[in-house]
């Protein structure tokens, strides 16, 4: 039923009067924002503000399965393809979506097994990366996209890095948010903790997994851990209302299960996208949440060793930056998007 249900994924905050306030005519970073200027570049003005166009929410077939999607913009314009993270989907673009259609084509897919895509039981299928990252390359193929920028979140670095590097020459640039290249970028506990995920199949080592897809550990851990109390109300609960609708039976939490087991996938993959970096040498905008526990800050700052003209900038944000500084997001990409190349 919920899957039906897309009038549901209609709710997109419209915050645009709040980007027209901070760009119009402005160009410090804001107050909350520590940026760190890289490559020698000076600073650039916000350009002013445009209205945005409509959201639609759409799905088509990929390899024989629905994959559902959020997109607003004129297809003539340059493409900015949203990979979302754990254990949300395309919602978790919601507000940021509006503030940057107005200059490009916005398109924020669901992963396969999350949000309003197709859920294969996995029983039938085992979820990992691989599959993910085939299902989006699939799906940029669908919907004719030849030439994008990737934003990439938590979950959506491992699935971005494979469409790109599947793909470099349809590459136009990176925009990475909390999402994880270098062993600098996770707490030891965290590297244990995907280890033991990966190795102890055992049912005591799945249930350990399985209490991290629990309602309380998404709300608590995942969305409130890295936001001090007196600023909670920046954070809309719909965030965790939303993963858990599609979190509610035992299989889809098994979704997420096999992924987080998969994740040790991802690290051993670190020093070829690490490679691929340097070896591309793509545009390449950071936009990190400084107060991340568990994606942190150091990843942010190590992508400098390999793109070294990359930009940086640390944000007053948790792992989730964009639901609470989607503005300050907005104005950086909106920048870096207008001095790249075609």
């Amino acid at each position: 039923m919920r899957r039906r249900n897309e009038a549901g994924a209609a709710l997109a905050t419209l915050a645009f009067v709040a980007l027209a306030a901070g760009c119009a005519g402005r160009s410090p970073a804001p107050s909350s924002d520590l940026g760190v200027p890289t490559g020698g570049r000076a600073a650039l003005a916000v350009p002013d503000a445009v209205w945005p166009e409509k959201t639609s929410y759409r799905s088509v077939d990929v390899r024989g399965r629905r994959i559902f999607y959020r997109e607003a913009g004129r297809r003539d314009r340059p493409v900015l393809l949203l990979l979302h993270g754990y254990p949300s989907s395309s919602h978790s673009y919601r507000e940021l979506i509006p503030l940057l259609s107005g200059r490009y084509r916005v398109v924020a897919p669901d992963n396969l097994g999350s949000g309003f895509s197709d859920h294969p039981s996995p029983h039938e299928v085992t979820y990992t990366f691989d599959l993910l990252a085939d299902h989006i390359t699939g799906f940029t193929e669908a919907l004719g996209l030849t030439r994008y920028v990737l934003y990439m979140q938590d979950f959506g670095a491992p699935v971005g890095f494979r469409v790109a590097m599947a793909h470099p020459e349809r590459l136009r640039g990176l925009v990475v948010q909390n999402g994880n290249a270098y062993l600098d970028g996770l707490p030891e506990a965290l590297r244990a903790f995907l280890r033991r995920a990966h190795e102890d199949r055992s049912r005591e080592g799945v249930a350990a997994v399985a209490r991290i897809v629990s309602a309380a550990a998404i709300r608590e851990q995942q969305y409130l851990r890295d936001v001090p109390g007196d600023r909670r109300e920046r954070l809309s609960p719909d965030t965790w209302t939303h993963d858990l609708a599609f979190l509610a039976t035992p299989e889809d939490r098994e979704i997420q299960v096999q992924l987080l087991q998969d994740y040790q996938t991802n690290i051993d993959a670190y020093p070829s996208w690490q490679a691929f970096l340097r070896s591309r040498q793509p545009p390449t905008l950071i936009v990190w949440g400084r107060n991340d526990a568990d994606f942190i800050r150091a990843g942010a700052t190590a992508y400098l060793r390999d793109v070294p003209r990359a930009e940086l900038h640390l944000l007053d944000a948790g792992h989730f930056a964009v639901e609470e500084q989607a503005v300050a997001i907005a104005q950086h990409v909106t920048r870096f998007l207008e001095r790249l190349p075609p």
